[in-house]
C-alpha cells in the first residue's frame, strides 16, 4: 500500500505542473483541466506525427523517492516540477508490470501503460537532469526513472494523503516500455 504525496495539473502546455489540493480523473480522458487530457494524444510532438493515436499518457506518476535520489545529486525537485500529475510514496512504480492498476483514493482507477521517456525538456528545466533520471542495469540496459504513464479506467477525485492500492495483472507480466 502506498500513498499520494501531491497532485498537480496545468491547462497549458508547459513542462511543470502546478500542485493542487485535488485533481479529478475522468474515465478515458485523464486529469480534468490538464493540457494532456483527451482520448487521443496531446503531447505536441506526437500530435504532429499522428493526432489520431490513442492517448496512453493521460496520467503521469512519479515516486517521491526519486526526488531524494536527485537531491543527493544536487537537484532540488518538488512535486509537479517534472510534469507529473500524481506524486506517490511507498510504491516501486518502475517495477510494476504493464497493465497494473492503481486504485487511488475512494474510487479513481488508473491502468499503467508504460514508462515516461525522458526528453530534452528535462535538461531545459535543469541542466544535467536528464542524465540524472537515466541509469544502466547490470546488463547495461537503460533504466528510465522519470515516472510512469497511465490511462484512467474509473472516475474519481485524488488528493494528497489518499491511499494507493496496487492490483497486479495475472502472469505472465510484461515489463514497462516507453510510451
Amino acid at each position: 500500500m502506498g500513498s499520494v504525496v501531491a497532485v498537480s495539473l496545468r491547462a497549458g502546455h508547459h513542462f511543470s505542473k502546478t500542485p493542487s489540493l485535488s485533481i479529478r480523473l475522468l474515465q478515458g480522458l485523464g486529469v480534468a483541466g490538464d493540457a494532456h487530457m483527451g482520448e487521443t494524444v496531446k503531447h505536441r510532438s506526437r500530435v504532429r506525427k499522428d493526432p489520431t493515436q490513442p492517448n496512453l499518457r493521460q496520467v503521469h506518476l512519479i515516486h517521491v523517492e526519486l526526488f531524494s535520489e536527485l537531491r543527493a545529486r544536487g537537484f532540488t525537485i518538488e512535486p509537479g516540477d517534472l510534469g507529473e500529475n500524481i506524486t506517490t510514496s511507498g510504491i516501486d512504480l518502475l517495477a510494476l508490470p504493464t497493465g497494473a492498476r492503481l486504485h487511488l483514493g475512494a474510487g479513481a482507477l488508473v491502468e499503467i501503460t508504460g514508462l515516461r521517456n525522458p526528453c530534452i525538456q528535462i535538461d531545459k528545466f535543469r541542466k544535467g537532469l536528464m542524465a540524472a533520471t537515466l541509469d544502466r542495469d547490470s546488463d547495461g540496459s537503460l533504466i528510465r526513472k522519470a515516472g510512469i504513464m497511465g490511462i484512467v479506467i474509473a472516475d474519481g477525485d485524488v488528493r494528497p494523503g489518499d491511499a494507493i492500492r496496487v492490483e497486479v495483472p495475472t502472469a505472465p507480466h510484461r515489463p514497462l516500455q516507453p510510451v
